[in-house]
């Protein structure tokens, strides 16, 4: 059945296409420097800017001496420009003449109420993708709502490419190869869902390597140490073998084992098996473990089909762990320097199924089989039943006859080799390869004019609410609302919105929203280097993630202000994580709410370990990637692309001694190639030095010299240190909450945004800023903001 369901792809993007879709790839200064200001905004950009951005020299690709200062509306493109740069005080350039704080706001609240003027008359939604496939998260998420199934996507389908900072930006075509990935991931769903038995396969969960096991994990029993829990769902009720593999050494010998250990196996929490784990003894007394040693670390068990949870742990042994003063590092994962002193858990693998005796009462089937045929008879009706349920919340709207003619002959086909349960997954694997359920379709009206502005169906707005707050399908009361025509109503929308905030599927805004924002993701990949930071490993990688994600989501469930994610005097930790700190009286592998002294750096985003380590080198601190994220992530102001060829930073200088960062920084910036962005990114990066590449605080550098912290924003406002850094992003928050509105609005959008957004954002942190913007003030801006509501036509 692959190649008609592979056709039935092909066809169906086909007829959208035909009707209009793409598939396409597409898309402070000394006082010295200030002067009077002019008498009118035309004066001032005449007098500050022009000598500059005329038509003769087109200083940065723009001339403003040809252009109305008055009619800043009639050219957008090149007055949001100007209003971006004059809001972050980035122009003038630092050393040159700059106008008065006062003549600056003059100038941009003209040039914005002219822009917002000719918005308003005007207004241009811009234009979202017909066609936009659901990413790997997107999918995952579906699948869980759909079927109240969880299951592992990344090991079927590949990782989405980013577009402006997040991977739901041009998600548009489907390859043949991942068109296969699709197949594949349909047709294991579906039998996972339904509960169709299969031929014996494994399921293994690797470890990763740099995982210290020397203590408690969080999730695990108290009284164990090191291990892991897997959650799987087992497909029939059947016997499973669950089998442990500790890990080795290059030479393939189990490492830290010593003397002998035990080892618990449990599901749900219950001990199903209790291992001893022996080491073996040499000629001369002593021991030895080599790869035979953990051979019986598996068991045969009978398992009920459905979601479990699958637990290995060791029972600790407190006689196993050194002294602290003979111990003093943390990390015990590599051989070479800090080498295990007890044995860990390296995989846990399911081998399924064995034995099958039913498919069991898994959540899945409950939700898929919403009628039981008492007879023969009753099938086909209760099929369609099935069917047509299944699709419509897959679709996302009302289904025809014609959506449910093809789902209904796979399932006829099924049926007549199989009984009733194979002809429903394959009919729910039909679904599941539809293009109506593979993509977000936003078509235009019939007969509609080219580049006309209309407000989208409450189904599309249903749709796109789900996906931004939610990172899945409406649920049936979001559906039922919008196929009624009410959705669109303000106060049944915001209801909504609140409601769906309030829902756990909200903590997407967190896994999906923030953790791409803030680059999170990238703490996967980081690794530091091992001889400069011995003490690193994935349990500080983990905790480092984990402080930013609980950070950013009591911001969130708690409606505080978004500014308090740089001003907040609290922060999350565990005991590994709070001794990184050096912040005392935190004990336990849990994770819990830490209030900060007034004068901690710890408190907000910029103290985080996260933050400073993925804006950091393998084995240095980067105050160009620091600066370069500040200006992106919190003032909205992002440097342009470095020219091509830019050589690295030197690490000496050329007599061989020891170079400070800020002596190394002035050397790179010799080069005028490279002086233009540096000068507005190094002085913010270089504040940044007091924390170095892994977030430790530090008062003197590599080399062993002071460091000299101090810093300043391209405004020319001046600090010192991480504290002064705060300060001045503080004293003027509407550049962060701008920012933010921004992000989110690009994430909610699925599209970068452009000069006709700018008018939209505004009117959201304008009518937040009463309530010092508020969290879900922000979240209900952008869901009626008219780029959200409506759409621009091709």
């Amino acid at each position: 059945m692959v190649r008609p369901l592979r056709l039935w792809i092909a066809g169906g993007l086909a007829l959208f296409v035909a009707a209009g879709g793409s598939l396409g790839a597409g898309q402070s200064q000394q006082s010295a420097n200030r002067v009077q200001p002019a008498a009118t905004p035309q004066g001032v950009i005449n007098q500050y800017c022009v000598g500059c951005h005329n038509d003769k020299l087109k200083s940065g690709d723009l001339a403003l001496d040809t252009l109305n200062v008055d009619k800043a509306g009639a050219n957008p493109e090149v007055w949001e420009k100007v209003v971006r740069k004059l809001r972050g005080r980035m122009m003038p350039p630092p050393g040159r003449p700059r106008p008065d704080e006062n003549t600056y706001d003059a100038v941009v609240s003209h040039l914005e109420q002219s822009l917002d003027r000719a918005a308003a008359a005007n207004p241009d939604p811009g234009r979202t993708d017909t066609f936009r496939r659901l990413n790997r998260t997107q999918y995952q998420n579906a699948i869980r709502d759909l079927l109240t199934l969880d299951v592992d996507i990344q090991s079927m389908l590949p990782k989405d490419d980013a577009s402006f900072g997040f991977d739901n930006v041009g998600v548009r075509g489907l390859s043949p190869t991942l068109m296969e990935r699709y197949l594949s991931a349909a047709q294991k769903i579906s039998r996972l869902a339904v509960g169709t038995a299969e031929t014996a396969s494994a399921s293994v969960v690797v470890l990763p390597t740099d995982l210290t096991q020397e203590d408690h994990l969080d999730g695990l029993p108290l009284g164990s140490r090191g291990g892991t829990i897997v959650r799987y769902t087992f497909p029939v009720d059947a016997e499973y073998e669950i089998q442990v593999r500790l890990m080795r050494n290059r030479n393939e010998n189990v490492e830290g084992l010593n003397e002998p250990h035990q080892m618990e196996l449990t599901l749900d929490g219950e001990r199903v098996q209790l291992f001893t784990i022996t080491p073996n003894r040499n000629a001369s007394g002593g021991y030895y473990a080599d790869e035979q040693v953990d051979r019986h670390l598996k068991i045969r068990i009978p398992v009920k089909a459905g979601p479990h949870e699958v637990g290995a742990t060791f029972l600790r042994k407190t006689s196993a762990l050194l002294e602290t003063e003979r111990q003093p590092y943390q990390a015990h994962f590599n051989q070479d320097r800090h080498a295990r002193t007890q044995p860990a858990v390296y995989s846990v693998s399911i081998s399924s199924p064995f034995d099958a005796t039913g498919v069991g009462d898994t959540p899945s089937r409950k939700r898929i089989f919403v009628c039981r045929p008492a007879r023969a008879s009753e099938e086909e009706r209760c099929a369609a039943t099935i069917i047509s349920s299944l699709a419509r919340r897959a679709y996302r709207r009302a289904v025809t006859s014609e959506d449910l003619r093809v789902p209904l002959e796979f399932y006829k086909d099924a049926r007549a080799n199989g009984d009733f349960e194979a002809g429903i997954e394959m009919g729910l694997r039909a679904i599941l390869t539809s293009p109506e359920f593979l993509f977000r379709i936003e078509a235009d009206p019939a007969n509609i004019a080219a580049n006309k502005s209309y407000r989208i169906s409450d189904l599309e707005l249903a749709s796109r609410l789900s996906f931004f707050l939610w990172s899945s399908l409406p649920d049936d009361e979001l559906l039922e609302l919008a196929s009624r025509g009410r959705l669109r109503d303000p106060a049944t929308l915001e209801k909504q919105v609140r409601r769906m905030l309030a829902d756990a599927r909200s903590r997407s805004l967190v896994t999906n929203f923030a953790e791409q924002w803030l680059y999170l993701r990238n703490l996967t990949t980081a690794i530091p280097d091992a001889r400069l930071f011995a003490d690193f490993d994935d349990n500080l990688r983990q905790a480092f993630r984990n402080e930013t994600t609980l950070f950013f989501e009591s911001i969130a469930k708690e409606d505080r202000s978004v500014v308090d994610l740089l001003r907040a005097d609290y922060t999350f930790l565990n005991e590994r994580l709070a001794k990184h700190y050096g912040i005392p009286n935190v004990y336990g592998s849990n994770f819990r709410r830490v209030a900060l002294g007034s004068d901690s750096v710890r408190g907000g985003l910029l103290g985080h370990a996260s933050i400073l380590t993925v804006t950091s080198y393998a084995n240095r601190t980067s105050p160009v990637l620091r600066g370069k994220w500040i200006l992106e992530n919190i003032l909205g102001t992002p440097p342009p692309s470095p020219p091509a060829n830019v050589p690295p930073l030197a690490d000496n200088n050329p007599a061989g001694t020891f170079l400070a960062m800020r002596e190394r920084m002035v050397q790179h910036r010799a080069s005028p190639a490279c002086s233009g962005c540096h000068q507005l990114m190094d002085p913010i990066g270089l504040a940044m030095e007091n924390f170095d590449a892994i977030g430790r605080l530090r008062n003197r550098s590599e080399g062993d010299t002071p460091i000299d912290a101090a810093g300043a924003l391209p405004s020319g406002a001046a600090f010192t240190g991480v504290a002064g850094l705060k300060q001045a992003l503080l004293a003027r928050p509407e550049l962060f909450a701008t920012t933010f509105t921004e992000k989110l609005l690009t994430y909610a959008l699925g599209r970068g945004l452009d000069a006709h957004d700018a008018s939209a954002v505004r009117a959201i942190t304008r009518e937040a800023r009463n309530d010092d913007y508020r969290f879900s003030l922000l979240i209900l801006g952008v869901v009626k903001s008219t780029p959200f509501q409506m759409r621009r036509s091709q």
